[in-house]
């Protein structure tokens, strides 16, 4: 045994082994070697899975020890939440409320001789109505009366033909059953407006009863004329779309684009009263 220690062969052993044990101190401080590379490469599904379970636990365990502080931190994020919630919604109502007043106080300016409601806000629609008839929060409480024009400072919408003593119902321009007296702005041309189910459905209505000679062309505006004391005069229905010859070869009629649309409306105004209110009535309402 005495002479394996000092043989050939046990000082290449003894050499292979410093070797390997330098190699394996170089791994240790080289993280970048093979070896170390090779090393992380065994250790590494452990090593995630390990992590993985010791995240797990301090999360739960924080959250055990921590669910009271967690809970009322949670409620005072809910009750900042519904705070500004509130901000936003009185905001938004200011805005409305804002706006609505510059819409009065343009209508006032542009419309001498008009007396308007506060604004009405539209609270509801009736089913399955090509012409867009609609519910205001106005009655006859606030001074709104049977056949009241009602408008936007964009132009006529339509007529009050029901008033109940908190809401009344608003029959538009559309309809089949409104026909008023307009004339265009451009070349002078009078008319009739008159509602059908067909252009109702594309939110369109016809002028007729205009001359053979008419002079109008498309995006011309057509307004009311105010003549039968059902409406002011003046006030914007829409604009001059086709036109052709009837039937009878005696008039042309117009197809007319409003420049209100009924079902986009959140508010409205309701002309109370206006210069020559009322004068008039039945000849234009029979037609």
């Amino acid at each position: 045994m005495k002479d394996f220690f000092t043989s050939t062969k046990f000082k290449v052993i003894l050499c292979i082994a410093a070797l390997m044990i330098g190699i394996m101190i170089y791994a240790a401080v080289a993280s970048g070697s093979a070896i170390s590379s090779a090393f992380g490469t065994v250790l590494e599904p452990f090593q995630s899975a390990s992590q993985s379970i010791s995240t797990w636990v301090t999360t739960r365990i924080d959250m055990f020890v921590n669910a009271g502080k967690y809970y009322e931190e949670n409620q005072a994020l809910k009750e900042e939440i519904a705070r500004l919630t509130g901000e936003m919604a009185d905001y938004e109502t200011v805005m409305q409320e804002n706006e609505q007043l510059r819409e009065m106080v343009s209508l006032a300016e542009s419309s001498e001789g008009m007396e308007f409601s506060e604004p009405c806000k539209v609270i509801g629609r009736t089913a399955n109505d090509v012409y867009g008839s609609f519910f205001i929060d106005k009655g006859s409480k606030d001074g709104i009366e049977y056949y009241d024009p009602v408008v936007t400072a964009n132009g006529l919408v339509g007529f009050v033909t029901e008033v109940e003593y908190t809401y009344s119902k608003v029959t538009t321009i559309l309809s089949s059953d409104v026909s008023i007296g307009i004339y265009c702005v451009e070349t002078g041309e009078t008319g009739v407006t008159e509602g059908s189910y067909t252009l109702g459905l594309n939110g369109k209505l016809r002028m007729i009863y205009i001359p053979l000679d008419c002079e109008m062309e498309a995006g011309d505006i057509v307004v009311t004329s105010g003549y039968s004391g059902l409406v002011p005069n003046g006030l914007i229905v829409g604009t001059v779309g086709d036109t052709e010859i009837t039937a009878s070869g005696l008039s042309r009629t117009a197809v007319i684009t409003p420049t209100v649309n009924p079902d986009e409306l959140t508010s409205v105004y309701v002309i109370v009263d206006f210069e020559g209110k009322g004068s008039g009535f039945d000849d234009e309402t029979s037609n």
